[in-house]
């Protein structure tokens, strides 16, 4: 079960949808990998939220129940109360289809001037974090510290610029026509499966499994078996799935064995269905 862009975005949708306009009423930082906060502001009282950049199950939703919190706030909390307590959501986004999702947060400094700070969530597994920002990029905090010691591709530490490291050469599927899926998807010597999800950010095996399926064509089989026709209905499927992400039409389920979870997506997966 992979946690990719497309699912991405549907927590994003439904973020916005609950969040914005809110404004931080409290931060709280739990657990040393973990922020909580309370948003005021919107309709049916507040709402109370987690981010975590935990290495095993980063994530970020609503959520009802509460932790214990510690007597001294961590030092990155206090930077956040510092920073954005009272601050107000003004915008929730998804850069280039990434599993990053970037609170952007309007609030005073210490001279009354309105600036926007960044609150960005980066879901990679164990290089999970999450990163706060000036509204110039740079690095004010983060809640994992990743000197050059750790890691030459990037540093995250404070002062330094943040970036999203360009570890692959993948290109974002909101944004493609045929003749580049022909090229990049239909010309690789490899399944159709991988060359869908090798080519795209955000492109997981079970969606790209799902929009095999969906075009009634066998994602095992090499690209090189695709005739045109084939390889223009699996783009127009590729296509239609991709305008459902941007008109965020999600129907988000769980696929079920018994009572053992073995899937979950943002779209319904027809590959199940039997």
């Amino acid at each position: 079960m992979a946690l990719d862009g497309i699912t991405t975005s549907a927590i994003v949708s439904e973020l916005k949808a609950a969040l914005l306009g809110g404004r931080i009423d409290k931060i709280h930082q739990p657990l040393a990998d973990e922020i909580r906060m309370s948003i005021r502001g919107l309709g049916g009282g507040a709402k109370k939220i987690i981010i975590s950049a935990n290495s095993a199950h980063p994530r970020i939703h609503l959520t009802e129940s509460s932790r214990e919190n510690p007597m001294t706030a961590p030092l990155f909390c206090m930077v956040m109360r510092k920073h954005i307590a009272g601050g107000k959501i003004i915008d929730i986004v998804q850069p280039n289809f990434e599993r990053i999702i970037i609170l952007r947060i309007e609030s005073s400094n210490e001279m009354g001037d309105i600036t926007t700070k960044n609150l960005i969530l980066e879901i990679m597994g164990k290089h999970s974090n999450i990163i706060f920002c000036d509204d110039t990029g740079r690095i004010i905090d983060s809640i994992k510290h990743i000197p050059a010691q750790v890691s030459s591709v990037r540093e995250v530490l404070p002062g330094r610029d943040y970036f999203i490291p360009k570890t692959q050469e993948k290109y974002n599927p909101l944004h493609t026509d045929p003749d580049f899926f022909r090229s990049h998807v239909c010309k690789k010597p490899m399944s159709i499966i991988k060359a869908i999800y090798s080519t795209y950010t955000g492109i997981s095996p079970v969606i790209a499994n799902e929009i095999c399926h969906r075009a009634s064509i066998d994602g095992d089989q090499a690209t090189d078996a695709l005739s045109e026709d084939a390889a223009l209905h699996l783009y127009h499927n590729f296509s239609w799935m991709m305008e459902d992400v941007t008109a965020c039409n999600f129907s988000p389920n769980i696929i079920m064995n018994g009572k053992e979870p073995v899937e979950f997506s943002a779209f319904h997966l027809s590959i199940y269905e039997d």
